[in-house]
């Protein structure tokens, strides 16, 4: 029986995802764990993996378009069978957060514990019911959370039937495999069925709720969905497009140079060339390794490539393709304008949020760095060591936050969270943006550990091959702005920590030491606070900590 598979939640943060590439076609055969595509999030490019095994049937979502978490993505079932009523019911318009009415998802979980007459019964009035769902009415199901969620188990239920919901009301508190994560309302209208009741799990795409106007009668909705039948009319969008699904295949066909060597592209760069016509032997690749991505492609000009290789086509196409850019006419106005990637949206829904929620404030500090440096020239002598200034900043302040533990909290409505565990977030500039990979119990790491974490996580992280859960749990953040001479800076805190610390650049000047002027290196830090959780005192007295750990690194060893 043919099974709906949807794009995933693969961040907590993730409400829509591109395809970058499809490594399976229409018609191929599908084991449980292959690959099927690779999807771009606002944080990383990830494989998603089947769960499911038969043939690829329909392709809801072409290469390199975009669309909202829970959208129809693949169809997978028997060979030759007939998917169009799922598909003409997966058109119908419909909220991001609503159930894809999934009835095949919930028979793979349970089909060792059904019986095969059972399950015959239970297909035979699928086609009946999925047209039978009332107006307005949303079928919301237990969301995939995380790539490697298979269930969760509802924590808590912040609404009950009856109660108004309105977009973006928190319903529930999920548990999953990583994490216990608020699970908000992307639909407005009346708690009308509780489908999971609080302490129970169950697997992903189960009935969790439905939605709808008061007074509904959504008599044998939640029976449906029980006995394998789920109606179609509540699922989540979009587009279903068989010509360019079949298309899709094409551009992963590897490329090669003229010398023989295989070129290293992503598949949406390739894509994006392909549609371009652009010849990837002529693109300079900015990824790891010199792999083009897709910025390349989006930045190349023909005026970028190397000389004398066509002297004859080259100079005309470079003429009127760099012209207009390089040539701008007196008073005339030039702009250009660049899509958002999801990264990019992400980070200014957030920051935004912390911004206009959290009443910030900032305390400057200027620390002496002459004992750090020589401090850190002995460290680096030992072979194979490297640490930097950076390093042992990240390492002051997670034994600061052992002995402030406030600043290391969290605050929620009820209650403020303090963490007795110190997990430092690093803020890493990528191409699209900023990421957080977090160093989990940074205070027992040393400063040579904390080093080598750090050049690894960022580098990864510039590739976009972190994973979701690399960027998960931080408790204080550190940005560093320092090596691009920035002298003092102030931050937006990184929710739901209650504070960041903005790092400037060491700079030599005059100092005072001991009724002398003398030549001294110094630096300045800057801690913003959300002043619900921190008060001005307990801040200032944080930033007092750290300088005596900064100024003598020999006391975070005692």
């Amino acid at each position: 029986m043919a099974t709906i598979i949807t794009m995933p939640r693969l961040s907590d943060t993730m409400t829509e995802g591109t395809v970058a590439a499809w490594l399976k076609k229409v018609g191929d055969k599908i084991s449980e764990g292959d690959i099927l595509a690779e999807i771009e999030t606002d944080k990383a490019t990830m494989e998603f993996e089947s769960f499911n095994e038969g043939t690829l049937l329909y392709i809801g979502i072409p290469e390199g378009e975009t669309a909202p978490v829970d959208s129809l993505l693949a169809i997978i079932g028997n060979e030759g069978e007939d998917v169009s009523a799922l598909i003409a019911g997966k058109s119908t318009p419909a909220t991001p957060d609503t159930a894809e009415a999934k009835p095949e998802s919930k028979e793979t979980a349970t089909a060792p514990d059904v019986k095969s007459s059972e399950t015959t019964t239970a297909t035979t009035p699928v086609a009946a019911t999925t047209i039978s769902l009332p107006q307005g009415v949303v079928v919301v199901t237990m969301p995939r959370l995380s790539d490697t969620m298979t269930e969760g188990t509802v924590a808590t239920w912040l609404k009950k039937v009856g109660d108004k919901v309105a977009e973006g009301d928190i319903l529930a508190e999920i548990e999953t495999d990583k994490a216990t994560m608020e699970f908000e309302s992307f639909n407005e209208g009346t708690l009308l069925y509780i489908g999971i009741q609080e302490g129970n799990s169950a697997p992903v795409d189960s009935l969790l709720a439905i939605i709808g106007p008061e007074g509904t009668d959504i008599s044998g909705i939640a029976e449906n969905y029980k006995t394998g039948g789920a109606p179609q009319a509540a699922t989540a969008t979009e587009e279903a497009k068989p010509a360019p699904a079949e298309k899709s295949a094409e551009p992963i066909v590897q490329e090669a140079s003229t010398d023989g060597q295989r070129i290293l592209a992503s598949p949406l760069a390739k894509k994006i060339a392909s549609d371009k016509g652009i010849q990837l032997t002529q693109v300079k690749g900015s990824g790891e390794n010199g792999r083009i991505v897709k910025s390349d492609i989006e930045n190349f000009t023909p005026q970028a490539t190397s000389a004398p290789v066509t002297a004859t086509s080259a100079p005309a196409k470079t003429e009127t393709v760099a012209a207009p850019k390089v040539f701008v006419p007196a008073g005339e106005v030039f702009t250009e304008e660049i899509k958002n990637s999801q990264m990019r949206k992400i980070i200014a829904k957030r920051l935004a949020e912390s911004l206009f929620t959290a009443p910030h404030y900032n305390l400057t500090i200027e620390v002496t760095m002459d004992e750090a440096m020589k401090s850190r020239a002995i460290i680096n002598s030992v072979p194979d060591t490297k640490v930097s200034f950076n390093d042992m900043v990240i390492k002051a302040c997670a034994m600061a936050l052992k002995k402030h533990p406030k600043i290391n909290s969290q605050w929620k409505e009820d209650a403020i969270t303090i963490n007795h565990h110190v997990n430092v977030g690093v803020a890493v500039a990528v191409e699209d943006g900023l990421v957080v990979p977090v160093l989990k119990f940074t205070d027992a790491m040393s400063l040579s550990q904390i080093g080598g974490s750090v050049r690894d996580l960022a580098g990864r992280a510039k590739n976009k091959k972190l994973l979701p859960t690399e960027m998960e749990g931080s408790t204080f953040t550190v940005s560093n702005l320092g090596m691009f001479g920035i002298v003092e800076f102030n931050s937006i805190i990184n929710q739901p920590n209650s504070a960041i610390l903005s790092v400037g650049a060491i700079v030599e000047k005059p100092v005072v030491k001991n009724g002398q002027i003398v030549v001294g290196n110094t630096m300045m830090l800057s801690l913003a606070c959300d002043h619900r959780t921190i008060d001005g005192a307990t801040g200032a007295q944080f930033l007092q900590t750290l300088k005596q750990f900064i100024e003598n690194p020999v006391t975070m060893l005692a």
